[in-house]
């Protein structure tokens, strides 16, 4: 089984924020993280979960996904997505990550666990420096989907 830990984290919320995301399976560990200068922190939740899916390299394998976000881990579980998506996403956040996850979400089945945030998770933890340092960090992203739905507000 591939187990992917998430989390992400914006400073303001909206403000500068990242991402982190642990990939484990079996022996092997690998560890990712990207910061942004303007975003929020459902987009980096759920960007967390669709870099750690992109990463995978293997099919066929049980994937779970453990985030701390229940915007995430409901929208999959409870069904929610399924129906944003019938209706076009109309009137709700984030089309542009839901859309980039679906594929994603039809290739590995993933199965999602929800842990609580901040309660000494050693990888939640982890993966909350990772997001929280990539924020921080100099040479921050754009991120389009989030500054274009602002300028196509006003």
């Amino acid at each position: 089984m591939i187990k992917l830990f998430t989390d992400g984290a914006a400073q303001g919320n909206p403000g500068p924020g990242g991402y982190g995301a642990i990939l484990r399976y079996g022996s092997y560990e690998k560890e990712l993280s990207e910061g942004f200068r303007l975003t929020t922190n459902n987009r980096m939740e759920l960007l967390a979960v669709i870099a750690g899916l992109e990463a995978l390299r293997k099919e066929g394998i049980p994937v779970t996904i453990y985030s701390d976000s229940k915007y995430v881990v409901e929208a999959v579980e409870k069904g929610w997505l399924w129906n944003w998506e019938k209706k076009n996403f109309k009137d709700k956040a984030n089309p542009d990550l839901w859309k980039r996850y679906i594929p994603l979400h039809h290739r590995y089945k993933p199965r999602f666990v929800w842990i609580k945030g901040h309660a000494g998770h050693p990888e939640n933890e982890r993966c909350d420096q990772l997001a929280v340092g990539a924020a921080s960090g100099g040479g921050l992203l754009t991120d389009h989907g989030y500054e274009d739905s602002l300028r196509s507000q006003k």
